[in-house]
């Protein structure tokens, strides 16, 4: 007994920053603490960045227990995880919303924290409602590979459906932003509010891709003229018209978020930040399979809207063009939750490109190390001649909140 608590008490050991955010989240949702060492420690910053330091707020304001260290440096960190509470009464939700404000010197998009944020809300004692609002929100795609809010909404979130997940999920985009000058901050403001938790997620299987039968996009700008939305949309739809004739591609236009100046001379002054355009585009299968594609324009300038639209068209046929049921930017979402399932065997048919990536390779590694089982990988006998199919046992973790209460 003695040592089988010892062992649970053992941190598990991790070097570098790499996939740093996921790995605090099979942390909180199997209960392990972790140790993670030599986070950039030759780097001119070295040391745990603005956003991963927002994000263990963000873990610490949604969980009751947890324990974090940080070393004088920042390049050691200890977390030891807690309860997911989300918004239960008397954890700190302020009539039941928790305000998270992200740092100025955030380089990263608010989708960084959104889908570390989706997985842990399922197995929450109470729904999750999240405000995130401050300089640092970046609604839109970044250069660092975050989709934008949109693909969030209508790439990510739907997926949850295939587990048995689907009711009271909201993404509301309440203020639009783009990257600001120098690659970080945007002040734009995001609410998620995800009000379906469960026990277990369901045991899926997933092997018919089946035929894109029509795309789906936003076009957005902020700050611009809304005439770049409309030269991004004919660019993309050239592209793609001749593919398929049920396109729609939807124009959001709004002004930009102003920030209070920090000039000593007027300090009554406002600056205006996130200025841009950008574009999402979402392909749906006739079987529910989605594939996503994002790009928006960089804080520099310089690029014209036809370019971007083109870009995100061809962006989209490549990602369809991997094949398998799971785009890569949602495959860690998809694999992690049936990892957490119920003690079966879940099928998924994927794209070999995408199952190879050392994005994916990274998460096998890691699902192994918090005690989850290995991925079976045979060929795939339908579909494309390059997918496979992973077979993942779940662990039957589920939510420790539900089995308390």
């Amino acid at each position: 007994m003695s040592n089988d608590s010892d062992a649970s008490q053992t941190p598990i050991r991790f070097t570098t920053q790499r996939a740093l955010a996921h790995r605090l989240v099979l942390s909180t949702l199997t209960g392990r603490a972790i140790h993670v060492s030599k986070i950039r420690p030759s780097s001119t910053n070295p040391g745990l960045a603005p956003h991963e330091i927002s994000f263990l707020r963000l873990l610490e304001a949604i969980t009751n227990g947890s324990n974090i260290e940080i070393s004088y440096t920042g390049t050691t960190l200890v977390y030891r995880p807690g309860l997911i509470t989300g918004c239960a009464p008397g954890t700190g939700a302020s009539g039941g919303v928790i305000r998270h404000e992200l740092p100025a010197g955030c380089s990263r998009g608010v989708s960084y924290f959104l889908i570390p944020l989706c997985l842990l809300a399922p197995f929450s004692k109470a729904p999750m409602n999240v405000l995130f609002s401050g300089p640092g929100v970046v609604t839109a795609a970044t250069p660092a590979g975050d989709l934008s809010v949109d693909s969030v909404r209508t790439a990510i979130l739907p997926l949850y459906a295939w587990f048995g997940i689907s009711n009271n999920i909201e993404l509301r985009i309440l203020r639009r932003s783009n990257l600001g000058p120098g690659g970080t901050g945007g002040a734009g403001e995001v609410q998620l509010n995800f009000g379906h938790q469960v026990r277990l997620p369901k045991t899926i299987h997933m092997l018919n891709p089946g035929r894109v039968k029509k795309i789906r996009g936003v076009a957005y700008c902020t700050g611009v003229s809304a005439s770049n939305n409309a030269r991004m949309i004919e660019a993309a739809r050239g592209v793609l018209n001749p593919l398929t004739g049920d396109t729609y591609i939807f124009s959001d236009v709004s002004s930009a978020p102003y920030l209070p100046s920090t000039e000593r001379s007027n300090p009554n002054a406002k600056n205006k930040i996130g200025v841009g355009f950008g574009l999402s585009l979402v392909a749906e299968s006739s079987t529910g399979s989605l594939y996503s594609a994002d790009v928006a324009s960089p804080p520099s300038g310089g690029i014209p809207p036809e370019d971007l639209g083109r870009q995100c068209a061809y962006q989209l046929l490549e990602a369809i063009s991997l094949g398998g049921s799971v785009s890569l930017a949602a495959a860690p979402t998809i694999f992690t939750l049936m990892a957490m399932g119920s003690e079966d065997v879940g099928r998924l048919q994927i794209g070999r490109d995408v199952i190879s990536s050392e994005h994916l390779i990274g998460l096998g590694r890691d699902l192994r190390a918090f005690g989850a089982s290995g991925w079976g990988i045979r060929e795939s006998t339908t579909g494309d001649a390059g997918d496979v199919v992973v077979s993942v046992v779940g662990r039957g973790v589920g939510n420790v909140g539900r089995k308390i209460a």
